[in-house]
């Protein structure tokens, strides 16, 4: 899949996916490769980043499995900028279902 694809609807993917639950990184990573493949180095900058910015606040757990994870929450503030990413990904990407059905006849598939 295109790099710049990925990089564009990453945020999003992330913050979405924290919507219902409070997730931490590897699990977030996990998550989306089901979808498409992203490295596990991508995730991490962009969380610092979002936390940063009032999206996310973070706690520690303990984990079964090794040591504590640190799980993100969607804060008001993110699920609000979420939102806002969500609806202006539905307009784009109808707008370019639109342009692809246009320019490329049946014939053409």
């Amino acid at each position: 899949m295109n790099v710049q694809f990925k990089k564009g609807v990453l945020e999003m993917c992330v913050l979405v996916l924290t919507a219902k639950k409070d997730r931490y990184g590897y699990e977030l990573v996990n998550k989306i490769s089901e979808k498409f493949l992203i490295a596990e180095g991508t995730v991490y900058p962009l969380l610092r980043r979002l936390t940063q910015e009032g999206y996310f606040s973070t706690y520690l757990a303990e984990s079964t499995e090794g040591p504590p994870r640190k799980y993100y929450r969607l804060t008001a503030r993110g699920r609000e900028y979420m939102n806002q990413l969500v609806a202006e990904w539905s307009t784009f990407s109808t707008g370019v279902d639109q342009i692809i059905l246009e320019g490329i006849s049946d014939d053409q598939r």
